[in-house]
């Protein structure tokens, strides 16, 4: 297996990063919600013909695999895009496909933005733009309902990641019902893995920033940057980096090249795996850097704050490393392992 990218991969995730880099800096991101800045950002990935990424050509999508997704969704995570790029990009594309009406996968092709409650709670993140929800599904069991939230009640929720504009959603007219457990199998899985790579993306920018800072940070003459203590939190943090990457290209790899419903005999181990490590190298990043910082890192205004805060909610959106933790235990056939985390 190739865990390098190929050479149209790269092309793909530099484009990406490059209109990220432009359009979406700190101060973009605190605009959230349906913004001007935000709404002229979806257009833009959207011109780059995104929301087809896991389409069929036929069906108007670009027909690639998660091997693309991947590397694109992490420059996402790097930029804590508020926009549901995940549900968008992973999830909506299995489901739409199977949808009797042609309708919604024809507006994500073009540029509709979908919402995800896989846990069917009636609320989701980056509600605020989405067009589309995915309800239910959680686990990979069950079915998905479809809903247009043109008509929907919205209500903004508290939250811990207060950018990423959590909603209670009520009145959603339904669009359909997918039950088929391989496309409800496949569209959990490809959550999970967006999920992971976006950690990924957000734990190498609360580095890159931290790095930077204890560079030009002073004391007693020197950086900050030249203490033992310093150099040895960032250099395990780097580290729990480098251990995460590979496992969940690894999962995307698995999950793209699988049959119905990214089925294998390693799959469902690799997915799990890639969730708990990207999740926990994300928040020991999170962690580690905050103790960088000192101070400045509990100030709202410092943009540490943004990748930290989406960290810990992402941490748990699909699958809590203890539930997945779990999920491979009960693969395995451990004893003694009592009733499974609710998420």
């Amino acid at each position: 297996m190739q865990l390098a990218l190929s050479a149209e991969q790269q092309e793909l995730r530099d484009v990406v990063a490059q209109l990220l880099t432009d359009r979406c800096p700190p101060r973009v991101v605190r605009t959230a919600g349906a913004s001007a800045e935000i709404t002229a950002l979806a257009k833009e990935l959207a011109n780059l013909g995104t929301g087809g990424l896991l389409v069929a050509e036929g069906a108007g999508g670009l027909g690639l695999t998660e091997d693309h997704l991947v590397p694109v969704l992490t420059e996402v995570g790097r930029r804590a895009v508020p926009l549901p790029l995940v549900e968008t990009w992973a999830v909506a594309p299995a489901v739409l496909t199977v949808l009797a009406d042609t309708e919604p996968l024809d507006a994500l092709v073009g540029g509709a933005l979908v919402a995800a409650d896989p846990a069917a709670r009636g609320r989701a993140r980056f509600a605020a733009p989405a067009h589309l929800l995915l309800s239910g599904g959680f686990g990979g069991a069950g079915s998905i309902s479809v809903h247009d939230l043109t008509a929907a009640g919205r209500t903004d929720l508290a939250a811990v990641d207060p950018v990423a504009g959590l909603q209670q959603l009520t009145g959603g007219s339904e669009l359909g019902v997918v039950d088929d457990p391989d496309v409800v199998l496949l569209t959990w899985r490809r959550g999970v893995v967006g999920a992971a790579a976006e950690l990924l993306g957000l734990a190498r920018a609360m580095l890159d920033l931290t790095v930077g800072y204890v560079g030009d940070r002073r004391q007693f003459g020197v950086p900050i940057g030249s203490f033992q203590a310093v150099k040895h939190h960032l250099a395990d943090a780097a580290i729990a980096l480098d251990f995460a990457g590979p496992v969940v290209a690894t999962a995307g790899h698995l999950l793209g090249h699988t049959g119905p419903g990214g089925d294998g005999p390693d799959t469902a181990q690799a997915v799990a795996a890639a969730k708990i490590m990207a999740s926990e190298a994300a928040l020991r990043v999170a962690r580690l850097t905050g103790q960088c910082l000192g101070a400045i890192g509990y100030t709202t205004e410092f943009d540490w704050q943004l990748f930290a805060k989406r960290t810990w909610a992402t941490a748990t959106a699909w699958g809590s490393p203890a539930y997945h933790r779990h999920s491979v235990a009960v693969a395995l056939a451990l004893p003694g392992l009592g009733s499974a985390p609710a998420y």
